[in-house]
This record gives structure tokens, sequence and C-alpha cells, in this order.
């Protein structure tokens, strides 16, 4: 087996998560197809939602902690007139007072407030923890519990369709969608129950579709079942000898048929690039700590910087911190 069969491929992935799935069950399948266990993701979906997830394999997995992703895109749809114990459609009803007066003019203006730096209290069936443990086993254990709201931004909120429909129960219903731009932490499903607050109807989710994440879109997603097929098709070719980790890798020690966005690609769409000279190179790759002045004056205040060595590849993440250009993680040759 070659050395870098053995280790797996470096680089992301850009997947259309697809509805039913938790982000945990993606890097699950991309262990199995992409053949590594040096598999992890950034930014967590709910089951119920589908679109981008951006996924780290092999030395790649070291970029996700840095990866500026605070802003996101989403478009969904918000049902106006019942309330959800987890503010989305994947919980019981537990109100549900119609929403046939509304029209679409108060829509638009009720989600104005929403729209912003604005504090808001996350669902209460969320990963959030409380007094370490997490608020979703706190309320299916039948706990009653209380968030503190938090900083968030919502730099779009955008109204498109506005359709009445009557639900399962009968009660009228009014169906918005919309498109959402925020800041990383953000809970859309907060956003529909607080839309339906604000009207008086109550509200929750009843879609999500993750469009955008960071520089990643989701016209450059890749939909996990393709990924897996071409990976089976590959195991059956001439070169296969049988088939590989749960059944999708390929069985002759290659890798599937898919390549992943190089490390380089990956910190070059993501960060500022600062391109090394030969001594800049060798020291940054040691870990040496250089002056500040030596990074060029707009990368000092930019975050983190990806330093390309004089071959093109991948050094480390950099930042000026006082005096001196800090290494946050650094790439050493595979």
């Amino acid at each position: 087996m070659s050395r870098r069969s053995a280790k797996g491929p470096d680089g992301l992935v850009v997947i259309d998560k697809p509805a039913g799935h938790t982000s945990h069950d993606v890097v699950a399948r991309l262990r199995g197809i992409a053949r590594t266990r040096r598999v992890g993701h950034a930014g967590t979906l709910d089951p119920m939602a589908t679109g981008v997830l951006v996924i780290g394999l092999g030395r790649a997995t070291r970029l996700l902690g840095h990866l500026a992703l605070t802003d996101k895109e989403y478009l969904g749809t918000i049902r106006l007139g019942q309330e959800t114990v987890t503010d989305d459609a994947e919980g019981a009803i537990t109100a549900a007072r119609g929403a046939g007066t509304v029209d679409r003019a108060a829509v638009e203006a009720a989600v104005v407030p929403l729209t912003g730096d604005i504090m808001q209290v996350p669902a209460r069936v969320s990963a959030v923890k409380v007094e370490g443990k997490r608020a979703h086993r706190r309320v299916r254990e039948g706990e009653e519990v209380e968030l503190p709201a938090r900083p968030v931004t919502v730099s779009r909120f955008t109204v498109h369709d506005v359709g009445p429909a009557r639900a399962d129960d009968g009660t009228p219903v009014l169906d918005v969608t919309v498109t959402v731009g925020c800041s990383s932490g953000t809970y859309i499903r907060a956003l529909a129950r607080d839309l339906g607050a604000a009207l008086g109807t109550g509200g929750h989710l009843t879609a999500l579709r993750r469009t955008r994440v960071g520089p990643y879109r989701i016209e450059d997603a890749t939909e996990l079942e393709h990924l897996a097929e071409r990976a089976r098709t590959r195991s059956r070719g001439p070169a296969g000898t049988g088939r590989g980790e749960d059944g999708e890798g390929g069985g002759d020690g290659s890798f599937p048929a898919f390549a992943p966005m190089s490390l380089e690609e990956a910190a070059a769409s993501a960060f500022p690039r600062w391109d090394l000279d030969t001594r800049r190179t060798r020291l940054i790759a040691n870990g040496v700590r250089l002056d500040a002045e030596e990074l060029p004056g707009a990368l000092r205040s930019a975050g983190p910087v990806a330093a390309f060595g004089v071959d093109g590849r991948l050094v480390a993440l950099v930042e000026a911190e006082g005096r001196h250009i800090r290494v946050r993680v650094g790439f050493p040759e595979p």
C-alpha cells in the first residue's frame, strides 16, 4: 500500500447534507468512502436541515477550527400559527393559535426588529450546555430549561413567498419562505419562534437549507450518495480486489473516485495569503516566531493568514500577536 493511501487523502469536501442525517452521520459515511479515520466537520446542521456541510479530511481537519465560517446563509420556510417544543417540525405541537388574519405587510414589518445585531434566546432543544449538560437532554427528561439570550447578527432576513395553508389538524396557517444571512451561533428555529411570537400567532420552522458557509456555496457541494456510488463503482472496476472499509472504499488500497479540495486550495479560499521566501519558509516551518514587522502591513490586522512556502505548499496559519507572528497551526510535509 502506498504511503498516501495508508494515511488517506487531505483536503476539504463540501457536502450537500441530506435530510434525516446528523452531521456525525455524514462524517461516519465519509470515513468509509475516503478510507480514513481523520474526518471532521465545521458547523453542525440539524437532522431536518439540508445543504452545505464543510468536511475536512486528513490534515485538513486541522483547518476546521480556524476557518472563519461566521457568515452563513439559509433558505427556510416558517409556519405561522403553530408552536412546537423544538421550534421546528420535528417536535410536538404545543399551541395552535392560527394565522388566518396575518398578511404579508405584517410579516415584513415583524422581521425588521429581528434583523441586525440582536439578542437571541437559543432554541430550548439545542446543543447549548446548561451546567455541563446539553439543553436538549434536559428538555427531553422533562426539565424546564431557560436559556440566556446571547448576541448574534442577522445581516439579512428577506421575505419571499407568503402563502395561506391548512395544517393537518385544521389550523389556518401561513407558510413564509425566507432567506436569512447570519453569524455563527444564530438559530433559524429561534427566528421562526420569535417571528411567530411578535405576530401573536406562534411559529416554527418547517424546512431549512443552508446555501452558504463562509466562501463555500451550495453550487460547490456534492451529494453524499453521489460520492458513495462513485466509490462503489471504483471498487467493482478492473483494478479493485474487494470492498473497502464500510463497503464503500476501493478494495485495492487506492482512493475512491473523488478528489477533495486540496489543503492549499481550501486555505487560499478562506484566508488571506502570504507567500514566503526561502528563509521565512524554513523558519515558520520550524515554529520560529518572527517579528510582526515581517508580515505585510495589510495582513497584520487580518486575523489568521495562510502562509505558503516557495514550492506553493501550505506551511502554516499564522497571525500577528503583539510584536511577533504566532504560528496558529503548522502543516508539516506528509
